[in-house]
């Protein structure tokens, strides 16, 4: 009896736990407020178009490290991809409406997204994703030993380029 209250806890607890999108499967919707206030939806903003997604926060080296190398690849694919920055873990350590547009290129940004983050499951900032032109789950990074600055930087540009270079 009691090994089955022990299985029927266990199946209750998994049963309300999101599960991790993975490669090839389509990404979940989600409805954000950019930093003007407007909504953003997923996956409409995708637009038949490759679409970057950086879960980020401003207090994140990693973040910062990418930054420079996603502009520059935003610049090379034009209008060929998307980049939707959506805001997680942030907790008030800094002004990511500020932040975004502190950038000199355009994305689209979400701000407060850590309902998105939670249910795409980032559990380390940055969550570096490419959904293809249907929304669905292209790429995910992996954790990394590298440490935050140019090295992990170089190495992400490298990647989500040879991810997007496949897509187009």
């Amino acid at each position: 009896m009691l090994r089955k209250i022990a299985l029927l806890v266990v199946f209750i607890g998994l049963a309300g736990r999101a599960i991790a999108v993975e490669v090839g499967e389509m990404a979940p919707a989600f409805t954000g407020l950019d930093e003007l206030g407007n909504e953003v939806s997923f996956p409409a903003v995708v637009d038949g178009k490759p679409t970057i997604l950086l879960f980020w926060a401003t207090w994140c080296p990693y973040c910062k490290a990418f930054m420079p190398y996603l502009e520059q690849i935003k610049r090379d694919y034009a209008d060929e991809i998307n980049v939707v920055m959506i805001n997680h873990k942030e907790r008030g350590a800094g002004d990511p409406a500020a932040y975004i547009k502190s950038l000199d290129f355009e994305v689209t940004a979400v701000l407060d997204g850590d309902s998105i983050g939670d249910a795409y499951i980032v559990n380390f900032i940055p969550g570096l994703m490419i959904v293809d032109a249907d929304g669905r789950m292209a790429w995910k990074r992996k954790s990394t030993d590298l440490p935050a600055g140019k090295q992990v930087g170089e190495f992400w540009n490298m990647v989500v380029r040879e991810q997007l270079d496949k897509m187009l």
